[in-house]
């Protein structure tokens, strides 16, 4: 299964971007003996529309290309969907791998958020609670849990419940 994160805006040079990349390379190598082939991150420009709905729009439809077979799981990071804790993360994760699901698309929206229409099409609306959080955050966050899933599915014992 590849992961993929599609994120609006990008991670600017320092201790965030080496953290994150820390988290990608680390879940890469815990995740190859599972079946895990990739983690890719995809970094969008944010909309420079006007409106807030315009901008949402514009970035909705460029996070759905990278999402657009209907076999991918669909993933929505929003401070309104479900609260998982790491092992209902790691065994849903898990299941999807198991029963053929190609690929899993983690959308992270910019400053206003994801558009109505990513998140219809999600499968999941996910959220780290109800704090709101800079989305340069959210995909450290989202990245610590794969490797934290990815352990977790593995046996390894850095995730101690």
């Amino acid at each position: 299964m590849r992961l993929t994160i599609a994120a609006i805006g990008k991670l600017k040079a320092g201790p965030e971007r080496e953290l994150a990349e820390r988290y990608r390379e680390r879940a890469v190598k815990a995740g190859r003996s599972l079946g895990f082939r990739a983690i890719d991150v995809i970094e969008i420009a944010e909309s420079r529309a006007a409106r807030v709905e315009d901008r949402m729009a514009e970035e909705g439809v460029a996070l759905l290309k990278h999402a657009a077979d209907d076999n991918i799981v669909r993933i929505a990071l929003d401070e309104t969907g479900t609260s998982l804790g790491s092992e209902e993360f790691a065994r849903l994760l898990g299941r999807w791998k198991d029963g053929g699901r190609p690929a899993t698309v983690f959308a992270i929206g910019g400053p206003d958020g994801l558009s109505r229409e990513f998140r219809a099409k999600a499968e999941l609306t996910w959220s780290f609670g109800t704090a709101t959080w800079p989305h340069q955050l959210v995909r450290i966050m989202l990245l610590e849990q794969l490797y934290r899933a990815v352990t977790i599915l593995s046996g390894h014992p850095y995730h101690r419940a």
